[in-house]
């Protein structure tokens, strides 16, 4: 049991580590906006000062009602850097087991931009299309944050590297790499609680046949030497099924791959 929580740990720090550039661009927007707004905010107060003084009073009330737009974008943003914090600290935290509200397309679309912003920010030379397809009445369901954040983040990671991985083998313009996230709410047809779908869907390379069966084996990678640890889908499998939940692959060689998670709405 202690190795395998060490393991565990050591596949968070791990997904952590991939994390940390795309942390670092996601804080660095709101900060500029948080910068960009101050400076200009003590120039109108320096103006507001300037029309006061000259008794134009109806000028100084029309630049407080910017400085009021100003401070608000300041605070606007300076929680979204606060919101990002959190999350990488619930991210990087033990699990507590502990369920709670999320917003499921919240927490795709985090994940999706941190992913990426890490890929790009580790290799400069990697980009792809990314798409999102959010079902917009999907209301905040009962799952635990951080266990379902590390399983979206290790499928669209695992995405972006296949489609990575066959941009480099084609070398062809006419190959756009897309990964595409959606999320959409299954009613089921006699009633009941319903399902809720995440879908991951690259265009890359696909999983071939001979190893689809082997994919949520811990320790089973096919990526090269020190690039994985092998433990990401054994992980997200375990993590899905303890939501009472499924997880299925849907894979075609040579055109790409669907994950597709059924957590059902307890």
């Amino acid at each position: 049991k202690a190795a395998q929580a060490q393991l565990i740990h050591a596949e968070k720090m791990a997904s952590l580590g991939e994390l940390t550039a795309g942390i670092a661009h996601e804080i660095q927007n709101p900060l500029n906006f948080v910068n960009n707004f101050s400076e200009v905010s003590t120039e109108l107060v320096d103006e507001m000062k300037t029309e006061m003084a000259s008794g134009n009073l109806e000028l100084a009330t029309e630049i407080s009602e910017d400085l009021k737009q100003n401070l608000e974008k300041i605070n606007h943003h300076g929680k979204r850097a606060g919101d990002i914090v959190k999350g990488m600290l619930l991210h990087s935290r033990t699990s507590s087991g502990q369920k709670e509200l999320t917003d499921i397309n919240v927490l795709c679309d985090e994940y999706l931009r941190l992913s990426y912003h890490g890929l790009r920010a580790k290799d400069k030379s990697f980009n792809a299309k990314f798409e999102t397809d959010f079902d917009t009445s999907l209301s905040k369901i009962n799952v635990v944050p951080q266990d379902i954040g590390r399983v979206v983040l290790n499928l669209i990671t695992n995405a972006f590297y296949a489609v990575n991985v066959k941009t480099q083998d084609l070398a062809s313009p006419q190959y756009t790499p897309t990964v595409n996230v959606s999320t959409k709410l299954m009613s089921p047809a006699g009633g009941g609680k319903g399902v809720v779908l995440i879908s991951v869907k690259d265009n890359g390379n696909g999983i071939p046949d001979s190893i689809k069966e082997k994919i949520f084996q811990p320790f089973f990678t096919t990526k090269p030497t020190g690039q994985g640890t092998g433990l990401g889908l054994s992980l997200s499998y375990d993590i899905v099924k303890a939501h009472g939940g499924e997880v299925i692959v849907a894979s075609k060689s040579g055109e790409g791959t669907e994950f597709l998670i059924h957590l059902p709405l307890i």
